[in-house]
């Protein structure tokens, strides 16, 4: 019943001990590999600019304490909250993310993914989730 034609005769990396040759990388693989290094490029850069800047990241930032953070917007979207409008942006400065709330705000001007941000106001935190409500914010170049 073994049909030796529809056997995978291609060697494998590490078995036998023998080395079967580097396959190519796909075109995807490298696409994700390239994303990947530029997502952890990104990080590095944002963490070195909070540490010159002496504000707090992110990850080390106390809850209920006045906080300044800085760091670049990832995601901004409209959710009502208690029927309430309320613009949600996720701020994310190389060492960890916040979600920032604006209530009764359905859109605000300069505040779009990719943008660089400067905040201050106090963490809580809300579903297991770190959230600073209607921060102080400015808008970086």
């Amino acid at each position: 019943m073994d049909n030796p034609s529809n056997e995978n005769t291609e060697p494998v990396e590490g078995q036998d001990g023998q080395d079967g040759g580097a396959r190519p990388r796909s075109r995807l693989r490298r696409s994700l590999s390239r994303w990947a290094n530029s997502s952890d490029h990104h990080a590095r850069e944002l963490r070195r600019t909070v540490r010159e800047s002496g504000l707090d990241s992110i990850s080390e930032a106390p809850d209920r304490t006045v906080v300044r953070l800085s760091g670049s917007l990832r995601t901004v979207t409209l959710r009502p909250r208690g029927g309430v409008p309320a613009l949600e942006a996720e701020l994310f400065d190389g060492s960890g993310a916040l979600t920032l709330v604006w209530l009764g705000r359905r859109q605000i001007t300069g505040i779009s993914p990719g943008r660089q941000l400067e905040v201050e106001g106090r963490i809580g935190v809300q579903d297991g989730v770190r959230v600073m409500y209607n921060p102080r914010y400015e808008l970086r170049a």
